[in-house]
């Protein structure tokens, strides 16, 4: 049966873990040092490797190689990664997070381990529980059975009490920079015999956005039409406009260059683009824009790669306040009629010459 690649090609050992070189560096010395914590909060976007750095630390608390660990060779190792481990536990909170889940897993806690060294919990959006269900967690984290290891996973932190948040070691997982990604999709490329372009590589790792697993999804996608992956076929397979086109359309409206506007958006459609969906990718390229004028760290609020955030800081800069939220606006008013409009390409151009006046 065939395999995604983000399966296929998940990390088995700290070395193969991409973009995280400071959450590694962290966790490789406390193993080396026996000064593994109790309990873990790790945090960040979605694809960042959080729930497979929780594996990796699961591995290496139970690996039995004399070298570095985890080495990702010895049965531990390779039964973590089966996930049939019976030392490590994984429990998805979005689907177990009444109290009663919670009671359970206080009950099989007072068990040591049965094989490894250490038992791992692993929590994945663990902001899901339930109030109760973190009330009820509260004292096992606080005071864990002595061989007890728990990895709390989150995309959401702001959402975990701060009375659990305060007992935990606390991770940031960062998006992933699109060299790192690329050359990840480059390697894998390679093994899999798929020819690709270096530009089609690029694009796929911008459009991934810090994520490496939405990347390997994407490449997972392109790769299926077979033949050598372009960057027209990215393109065209994920029926994207890419944000260089943002970056024209903005700027010719910018200059009031309304020709300009409507030409780049019917060229858009041409390739196969919704224009409702172009559309909210235009307004959500506007907003950047406006996080990006008045932040230091836009990153930090907008879902945009470090290398995206710097392609629009120029524009950001040479924009003033009055057009953005114009355009935000008309953009916005356009939506909102479409919705009832069997012609919405009509609006949106109206709105395009709007804002170019």
């Amino acid at each position: 049966m065939y395999q995604a690649l983000y399966r296929a090609f998940r990390p088995e050992t700290f070395g193969d873990l991409a973009g995280q070189d400071h959450i590694v560096r962290i966790l490789k010395n406390q193993i080396a040092t026996d000064s593994v914590g109790h309990a873990y909060l790790f945090c960040g976007t979605r694809g960042t490797g959080k729930t497979t750095t929780a594996r990796l630390l699961a591995k290496a608390l139970n690996c039995t190689s004399e070298g570095e660990r985890p080495c990702g060779e010895c049965e531990n190792c390779r039964a973590i990664a089966a996930g049939n481990f019976i030392d490590v536990v994984e429990l998805d909170a979005a689907s177990n997070n009444s109290v009663d889940d919670i009671r359970t897993l206080r009950e099989e806690v007072n068990f040591p381990p049965a094989v490894g060294r250490k038992k791992v919990y692993i929590i994945d959006e663990v902001h899901m529980l339930s109030t109760q269900a973190f009330n009820a967690f509260l004292k096992t984290l606080e005071e864990p059975p002595k061989d007890t290891v728990f990895i709390l996973c989150t995309t959401d932190p702001n959402k975990l009490p701060a009375t659990i948040q305060s007992r935990c070691i606390r991770l940031d997982f960062r998006r992933v920079p699109e060299n790192v990604i690329r050359d990840r999709f480059r390697t894998i490329c390679k093994k899999l015999g798929i020819e690709a372009d270096e530009d089609a590589l690029a694009l796929l790792a911008e459009n991934a956005d810090g994520s490496v697993r939405d990347g390997l999804s994407l490449l997972d996608l392109c790769a299926g039409a077979g033949g050598k992956l372009t960057r027209q076929d990215v393109q065209s397979l994920l029926g994207i406009a890419g944000t260089e086109v943002f970056i024209r359309i903005t700027g010719q409206i910018a200059a009031k260059d309304t020709a300009g506007a409507l030409t780049t958006f019917a060229e858009v459609l041409s390739e196969g683009k919704e224009p409702l969906q172009f559309a909210k990718d235009l307004m959500e390229h506007f907003r950047s824009l406006m996080i990006i004028k008045f932040t230091e760290r836009p990153e930090e609020i907008i879902n945009l790669s470090p290398e995206n955030v710097e392609r629009l800081r120029s524009q950001a800069d040479a924009l003033s306040m009055d057009l953005i939220s114009r355009s935000i606006r008309a953009v916005s008013d356009a939506l909102a009629d479409a919705r009832w409009s069997s012609r919405p390409r009509i609006l949106i151009e109206l709105a395009l010459i709007e804002m170019c006046r």
